[in-house]
């Protein structure tokens, strides 16, 4: 187990411990060779299962000069060593690779050797990973002892004098810095308790803390001339607390007995006393206490864990290398929490005493005297440590369910074969490594060939064998342990259980032969379960049949059954078999029963169910059908019929049902669908239900009685009418034979009974049913010739008239109704527009006009009966009069301000919405002008508009269906009058403050206003009121001599005809206040112009002018405004040229006061006139880009004149003027700014001139410059180097040359290789090169090195890497098929190839894989289109069914070793023909008992199948003959008697559609048996010898019937059979047939009647009978044959298995 696991479990417990090392007094070891390792280092096993990690930081702390203390970053606890590593006995068995002491030189600080603990801690921070050796110290015991030695060892004087000046060195060592804790730590004071004498000393140290801590071991070693004993302190985790390292106490080498422990030392988890040599740990002064977690006491003389049993809460306990020799370990059975438990090193032969330990997941028994590990059940053990034991067998393994690592080196068992296999089959799948090393894959699937009961045999002491082997020998080795306890005479053949499959069934099988017993064995079985081992099974629940369902939760478990035989009533031991483990399922259920119950009974509910595996997959909805077969003929589906129930009808009488049952998962998954048969339906007896009178029982009336009949067909049921006596009861035959009866006046007031006797179609009659009718009444008065007579229009009046009969006519009454319904349909849909009266006439109202007109006329005798209400409609709906005016009036005063009303009158229909309109007049009577406000309303107010005017109302009636009527008009008597002028309102509108314009704000009312009066008033502070002159406007302006006035202003209204009305005045506003500061106006003051200073001119109000602001801006394109400066002037520059400036002025009044801002925004400013004032050519070099440096002035610059000029001669700039007018050596090169030179101009002299021009096109005067220098040429270098692939092989290598005129530039090739090594291609200097074999899959690189005509030479430039250069591409001429175009024929693709040189090289040496895929096609014609073949990617392909008609197409492609693909070439069928028709796979299906329904089946091809015929025949068992059973030709055939003891013979001729017959195939079924039941009684039956039956005879042939039918007695028995006619009290019984079983006699069956059947003695004599079942007239035939045998050429007894 490794250490790193083990210290998780002790950091978990929040301790830590100390480490004690103890070497043992032996030194025959200590000459052992050793190798040294690093001082501090540790001794490792191969596998290395101990691990010491520490951080390598750098040391901190207080310790001394030059020493270093690394801090601790474990994140678990570790174990670390001071002492020397000795070699030490390990724990599970195995030796130490390497062992290691303490080396000859330590390195030393400050001159002096450090202590091991300090020098430990320093190797540390050098961050390597250390290895301990030393005993476990950690809840979960590290396997440190792996790496220990298995016998003791003793040091070396060498070693001790170091470990003595180890421990010296230790006492004057500086405080060292403890580790830091991970968690509070307190430090427990530390007593040393030794003898007075000082013979012996031991110091024992606690510290509760929760980080490992460095720590200093204790040394006790027993020598022949003393003893050492050494004790240190441990060192307190707490930072900061110092910590001392204690002295080394010599004493005597004996010792004698354990100190008593300090109570106040509290170390009550950890006791650590190993090498002490205790001999009982219930000795005096060992002091065991409950609450110890961690024990070691190994290396002691320990013999019995007697007193152990107190350790309650002991987690490790560490009994190694002690004297336990054998049991006595049941004490440990107390230590419930026990984890880690160390045996090794003893002299144990057994464990058979060890109890189970619940918590126990480490166990070390190595290097002791076991021959077997048997135990009790340890449930958590995870590791098992058994090394150097005499371990031969695994016989009583225990059942260890979670153990993953199994040691067992040094052990005799290794010998046997496959011994890690046997070892994967004892503990199952949670094994992971034996031996220290992970399983093998070769054991784990070794493990695998072996049953599953293996591992039952291996722990009952089977000897291992080879898997071939281990089948019988496991079976063999069972047989031996059950012999004893089985049944006597009995023998077991068989034991398994079938491979067990999720919710599939699974059947065990059990066979005993019986040897000499007489009696029958019983068998009873049970049914276990495991998890993924096959042990401690649980039983399952109801699980007791031969066969069980696995469910899903029971997937990868193994199942176990017990079958407990039982001889005369005494069960015996049971024998089992175990399965292997449970497989998932298919997801294709399966039907495993399917039957029908129910009685076969019409109008029974018969029920299909079935049961079904579902194996694996989740229910769905399964498909259930139910076919319907007649005698002799093939079932057909009944519609509808889809469910598990159904109803038996009369169409199921003498058919038999079939059921049919598909299982279907719930993801569509369908399994194969079964049927099951039953016999044939019988028909219910007559009988009838809901027997009813339909009719009113009224005098005159027709009646008819009815009911629902059942009972096969109908036959001539009778009927009867019977009429109830009022006086007596009575009931008297009125009418016979029919259902239907007409009421007369005799039946009146009395009832009448109808009676309903059914019959079926044979005349057989059931049980008569009756029912009573109401009492008949005496018919009411009737309604004849009902009808409305009137003029059907509004306002008409009507009349009904109508014939009452059924006596004296009385006071009927009548009701009338309207509808809009043409047609009456019940009284519920017509609406009242009158109330019941007596009076037949009524008065069309308009609410009924457009409706029908509907009379309810209510019969009534004289006698005041009342009859049944009749209805009459009109034929038409009611006319209504045209719509119009009776009246039409308006009212109300015409003056200004009034309202009229008009009123009017309608007729003619409903009214809908008549116009209203309002009109003025200039003069009465002519046309008016429409009040458009007024319109559709019957009031109107006079508004000034109508002063003087006429006012007219017209009024058009309007009826709800639109039709308009005639308008009418009133007019006013008078014009309208004017009302006297008046305000309703005055008020001043405006602020009181200097500077703003009040105004007077009225409401005038009266007439046309004319030319009102005002006069405006200032009120001052003592209320003197006076008239503001030239003020008689409505507004008033505010000036500054009306500040602290209160100002009002007084109206007078007048009329346009000068009538004058009431002055009112307003209220006062005020007092005035002064005015804010504002500005009137703003200029600018200068001109725009680029270059020039502009100012502005103010004008300002508002009190006293203080310091006004002015502030200048510039406005951008895009709104953003840019402030220029604060001053009362602009300087206008470039930046404002095209651009507009705003001038933002705010009035300041003297005291401060700021008013409103005022903005002046100037035209856009104009550019001053453009002049160039600097121009100079830089140094010239070809193809580098001339850009002249210049300076512009004048606006914004445009695009400017630019002439480019060289010659050969350097010009004089000073004395140019004008360049144009120079002589012819100037020539002109470039019209841009900028010029770039060419290879012409190297040599010469560039002059520029230049015409400054704005952007507006205006020009300055022209500037010229001369470069200084003549135009330089360009360095040699070449760009745009490529290669071009020309084709078949050759490149082309290109580039542009740059820098003045190409010499005899360079070129070379080079190879690059898939590694991006780039070679040389010797010889390749031209620009042209062809690639062969060598340059494939690589890529060519060209280089290309320029050199100028002077010799000047560029530097070489490669190529980017071409292509990867491949040979040519494998390509397929033609593609060609090999086979027959026909279904079930093999098309197999050629393909043809070029006969070029080059393909038949490429195809030869670098073809890869030529690729095929199939298709077919989906449309034929001109657009012919195909669809992929699944799966079809060989070059050859079979021909389907479903590729009939169509047409194939192989597509072909060739790859070649480089991975690429050629053209894909394809060749297309025509279309593929059908093949011969044939039959395969042909089989019966059927049970194999002659009551049964068999079909035949099997998988046709060779094109559509057309009716392809099947014939069924009989054959005797070994004889080639074949008897023809005629009419059976049809694929489903029921068997009879007559098929028993044949076996029943198919012959299929398979035929196509269009006729072509195939070859005929044959298949047969085992030989037909006698269905069990009919073979019990047939059996016993022949074994009496003499039997009679009862049969039915017909004596009149031509008559069939039950009435023809008589009962015969037929008598049977081993020598002859006879027909008797029973007798009666009027004769005596007569034998009708006689004779024997000697031919000619045979019995025949009639193939379309299964209940009747012939027996022939000769030719004169037979005679045809009938039974009730086909199940009688079976066994009857059977019985009759069984006893006729001898005449047989097979003997029936020999098919019923009858001794003769």
């Amino acid at each position: 187990m490794e250490t790193s696991s083990a210290s998780a479990r002790e950091d978990s417990s929040n301790k830590s411990h100390s480490v004690m090392l103890s070497p043992a007094a032996s030194s025959d070891s200590a000459t052992r060779a050793v190798k040294s390792v690093k001082s501090g280092g540790v001794a490792a096993t191969g596998k290395t299962t101990g691990s010491l990690s520490s951080a390598g930081k750098k040391a901190q702390g207080n310790g001394a000069p030059g020493s270093s203390q690394p801090k601790s970053t474990l994140m678990k606890p570790t174990l670390s060593s001071s002492a020397a590593s000795l070699p030490r006995r390990n724990s599970t068995g195995g030796l130490s690779e390497k062992q290691s002491v303490m080396g000859s030189t330590r390195p030393s600080i400050d001159g002096k050797k450090v202590s091991p603990s300090v020098f430990n801690s320093a190797k540390k921070s050098s961050g390597e990973c250390r290895r301990s050796s030393l005993p476990p110290a950690s809840p979960k015991g590290s396997t440190l002892d792996a790496a220990l030695n298995g016998k003791k060892v003793s040091p070396s004087p060498q070693l001790l004098s170091k470990l003595n000046s180890a421990s010296a060195d230790s006492r004057q060592r500086s405080t060292i810095k403890p580790l830091e804790p991970l968690s509070y730590s307190r430090s427990v004071s530390s007593s040393s308790l030794g003898s007075s004498n000082g013979r012996s000393s031991l110091r024992k140290t606690t510290s509760n803390v929760s980080s490992p801590s460095a720590r200093s071991p204790s040394v006790t070693s027993s020598l022949k001339l003393g003893s050492l004993s050494a004790s240190v302190d441990r060192i307190s985790s707490l930072p900061g607390r110092k910590k001392t390292m204690t002295t080394v106490e010599s004493g005597d080498s004996r010792f004698m007995m354990l100190p008593q422990v300090d109570a106040k030392a509290k170390d009550d988890l950890r006791l650590d006393l190993r090498g002490h040599r205790i001999r009982s740990i219930d000795a005096v002064g060992l002091n065991l206490s409950p609450t110890l977690e961690f024990v070691y006491l190994r290396d002691n003389l320990l013999s019995s864990v007697k007193g152990i049993e107190i350790l309650k809460r002991v987690k490790v306990l560490d009994l190694s290398f002690n004297d336990f020799k054998g049991p006595g370990f049941e004490p440990l059975g107390n230590c419930k929490v026990l984890q880690q438990l160390y045996l090794a090193g003893n002299q144990i032969t057994s464990l058979a005493s060890l109890p189970e330990l619940p918590s126990l997941e480490f166990l070390s028994v190595a290097q002791n005297k076991l021959k077997s590990l048997s135990m009790a059940t340890q449930p958590r053990l995870q590791v098992l440590a058994a090394s150097k034991n005499k371990i031969s067998s695994f016989k009583g393994f225990p059942l260890l369910p979670v153990l993953e690592h199994l040691r067992l080196e040094e052990n005799p068992i290794l010998r046997v074969l496959h011994v890690e296999a046997a070892s994967i089959l004892l503990v199952g799948p949670t094994l992971k490594k034996f031996n220290d090393r992970d399983l093998s894959p070769e054991e784990l699937e070794v493990a695998k060939l072996y049953p599953a009961h293996t591992s039952i045999c291996i722990r009952d002491g089977w000897q291992f064998d080879r898997p071939e082997l281990a089948a019988d020998s496991t079976f063999s080795f069972l047989l031996e342990k059950w012999r004893e306890n089985l049944p006597p005479g009995f023998m077991v053949k068989e034991s398994s259980v079938d491979q067990p499959f999720e919710e599939d069934i699974c059947r065990c099988h059990f066979t005993f032969i019986n040897l000499n017993s007489d009696s029958e064995l019983v068998l009873k079985y049970q049914w276990f379960v495991s998890e993924r081992t096959p042990t401690k099974f649980e039983a399952i629940a109801d699980a007791v049949e031969e066969a069980y369902w696995p469910k899903r939760e029971e997937v990868g478990k193994f199942f176990k059954v017990e079958c407990t035989p039982i001889l005369k009533e005494t069960e015996y031991p049971p024998i089992f078999a175990i399965s292997a483990p449970v497989f998932p399922g298919t997801g294709c259920p399966k039907v495993l029963n399917l039957n029908v119950r129910g009685e076969l009974i019409e109008g029974n509910v018969i029920k299909g169910s079935a049961k079904i595996a579902w194996c694996g997959g989740v229910p769905g909805k399964c498909v259930a059908s139910w076919l319907r077969r007649r005698w002799n003929s093939s079932p057909v589906v009944i519609v509808g019929a889809e469910n598990e129930d159904y109803l038996l009808t009369a169409a199921d009488i003498d058919s038999s049902l079939v059921f049919m049952y598909t299982p279907v998962t719930e993801d569509g998954t369908k399994g194969e669908p079964q049927y099951a048969m039953t016999d044939f339906v019988k028909a219910a007896a007559p009988s009838v239900s809901n027997v009813r009178v339909l009719g009113d029982a009224v005098e005159g009336n027709t009646v008819k009685g009815t009911g629902e009949y059942f009972g096969g067909i109908e036959g001539p049921s009778k009927f009867q009418w019977l009429r109830e006596d009022y006086e007596t009861g009575d009931l008297v035959v009125v009418s016979s034979g029919a259902s239907e009866y007409t009421l007369t006046k005799e039946d009146v007031g009395q009832r009448l009974a109808f009676v309903y006797i059914p019959a079926n179609f044979e005349g057989q009659e059931g049980e008569s049913v009756s029912i009573m009718s109401q009492k008949v009444k005496k018919a009411p008065p009737k309604v004849t010739n009902l009808k409305i007579v009137g003029d059907l229009r509004e306002g008409s009046k009507l009349t009904v008239a109508a014939t009452v009969i059924g006596g004296n006519e009385g006071s009927c009454r009548v009701q009338w109704f309207k509808t809009s319904s043409s047609k009456f349909e019940d009284e519920n849909s017509l609406e009242a527009i009158g109330s019941l009266k007596i009076a037949k006439t009524f008065r069309v109202p308009p609410g009924a006009v457009g409706n029908y007109i509907v009379s309810k006329f209510i019969p009534v005798a004289a006698d005041g009966d009342a009859g049944e209400s009749a209805f009459a409609i009109t034929d038409k709906v009611i006319e209504t009069l045209p719509p119009s005016l009776n009246f039409l009036s308006l009212t109300g005063d015409f003056s200004e301000g009034e309202v009229l009303t008009a009123s009017y009158g309608y007729v003619g229909g409903q009214e809908g919405r008549s116009l209203y309109n309002w009109y003025l007049h200039d003069t009465e009577g002519t046309a008016g002008i429409l009040i458009p406000e007024a319109s559709g309303s019957l009031q109107y107010c006079i508004t000034m508009d109508a002063i003087g005017k006429f006012i007219s109302f017209k009024c058009t009636p309007v009826r709800d269906d639109g039709i308009i009527g005639e308008p009418r008009t009133f007019w006013a008597p008078e014009r309208a009058r004017p009302g006297s002028p008046r305000l309703l309102s005055l008020k001043i509108v405006g602020e009181g403050v200097e500077g703003t314009t009040l105004y007077a704000e009225k409401k005038y009312w009266g007439g046309e206003e004319g030319n009102s009066i005002y006069h405006w008033f200032l009120t001052s502070s003592d209320g003197t009121v006076t008239e503001i002159e030239g003020s008689i406007s409505a507004s008033y302006k505010v000036s500054c001599s009306d500040i602290g006035f209160l100002v009002s202003v007084s109206c007078e209204p007048i009329r346009s005809d000068w009538v004058h009305g009431p002055i009112v005045t307003s209220e006062h506003i005020g007092p005035i206040i002064p005015g804010p500061p504002s500005c009137h106006s703003l200029e600018f003051l200068g001109s725009l112009v680029e270059g020039n200073r502009t100012t502005f001119v103010v004008a300002y109000s508002g009190g006293e002018k203080g310091c006004c602001i002015h502030e200048w801006y510039r406005l951008k394109e895009s709104g953003v405004k840019d402030k220029l400066t604060d001053d009362e002037f602009l300087d206008l520059t470039y930046e404002d040229v095209g651009r507009l400036i705003e001038l933002v002025y705010t009035p300041v009044r003297e005291d401060g006061l700021r008013g409103s801002q005022k903005s002046l925004i100037s035209t856009t400013i104009f550019p001053a006139d453009p002049r160039g004032i600097k121009l100079v050519i830089p140094d010239c070099l070809e193809d580098k880009e001339i850009i002249p440096l210049k300076s512009y002035y004048g606006g914004k610059e445009g695009s400017g004149e630019y002439v480019w000029y060289r010659t050969r001669c350097k010009p004089d700039e000073s004395n140019m003027l004008d360049v144009s007018s120079a002589t012819a050596d100037f020539e002109v090169v470039g019209k841009n700014m900028t010029y770039t030179p060419t290879l012409e101009d190297v040599g010469y002299y560039l002059v520029l001139d230049w015409v400054p021009t704005r952007d507006d096109g205006k020009q300055g005067s022209p500037v010229i410059a001369v470069g200084s220098n003549p135009v330089f040429a360009a360095h040699p270098v070449v760009s745009n180097v490529c290669i071009k692939h020309l084709g078949s092989g050759i490149y082309e290598g290109e580039g542009q040359y740059y820098g003045g005129s190409e010499g005899s530039s360079m070129y070379s090739w080079y190879r690059q290789t898939s590694d991006g090594t780039i070679i040389l291609i010797p010889g390749a200097t031209s620009i042209n090169y062809k690639a062969g074999d060598p340059d494939y899959n690589c890529r060519l690189l060209f280089g290309y090195t320029p050199v100028r005509s002077d010799s000047a030479i560029g530097e070489l430039v490669l190529s980017e890497a071409s292509d990867i250069v491949l040979p040519e591409l494998p390509k397929i001429e033609l593609l060609s098929f090999d086979g027959k175009e026909v279904e079930g024929e093999i098309l197999t693709a050629v393909q043809l190839i070029p006969k070029t040189e080059n393909q038949k090289h490429v195809w030869s040496k670098y073809k890869n894989d030529v690729k095929y895929q199939w298709f077919y096609s989906v449309r034929m014609g001109e657009h012919q289109s195909f669809e992929l073949v699944p799966s079809q990617q060989s070059c050859s392909y079979r021909v389907r069914f479903e590729d009939i008609g169509r047409c194939l197409k192989c597509e072909c492609t060739v790859t070649d070793v480089f991975g690429r693909s050629s053209e894909t070439v394809s060749a297309v069928t025509s279309p593929i023909l059908p093949g011969m028709p044939k039959i395969c796979k042909l089989e019966i299906e059927g049970r194999g008992f002659h009551t049964n329904l068999y079909a035949v089946r099997g998988i046709y091809s060779g094109g559509k199948e057309g009716k392809s015929k099947i014939q069924w025949l009989r054959s005797m068992v070994g004889s080639p003959d074949h008897i023809s059973i005629p009419g059976e030709i049809g694929r489903m055939y029921e068997a009879n008697v007559d098929d028993v003891g044949y076996r029943l013979v198919a012959v299929y001729t398979p035929v196509r559609e269009d006729g072509v017959e195939g070859e005929p195939v044959y298949t047969s079924t085992e030989p037909i048996a006698i269905e069990p039941d009919v073979y019990r009684e047939v059996k016993q039956k022949l074994e009496i010898g003499s039997v009679k039956f009862e049969a039915l005879i017909n004596k009149d042939k031509k008559v069939p019937g039950a009435g023809n039918l008589e009962r015969r007695i037929l008598e049977v028995n081993r020598k002859r059979i006879k027909v008797v006619k029973p007798g009666s009290k009027t004769y005596f019984p007569v034998t009708e047939i006689r004779g024997t079983y000697a031919p000619p006699f045979h019995v025949e069956l009639y193939r379309n009647d299964q209940h009747r059947f012939k027996i022939v003695v000769d030719s004169e004599d037979e005679v045809d009978l009938m039974v009730q079942t086909r199940h009688m007239r079976d066994i009857i035939v059977l019985v009759i044959r069984g006893l006729a045998q001898r005449f047989n050429s097979t003997s029936l007894n020999s098919l019923l298995k009858i001794d003769s």
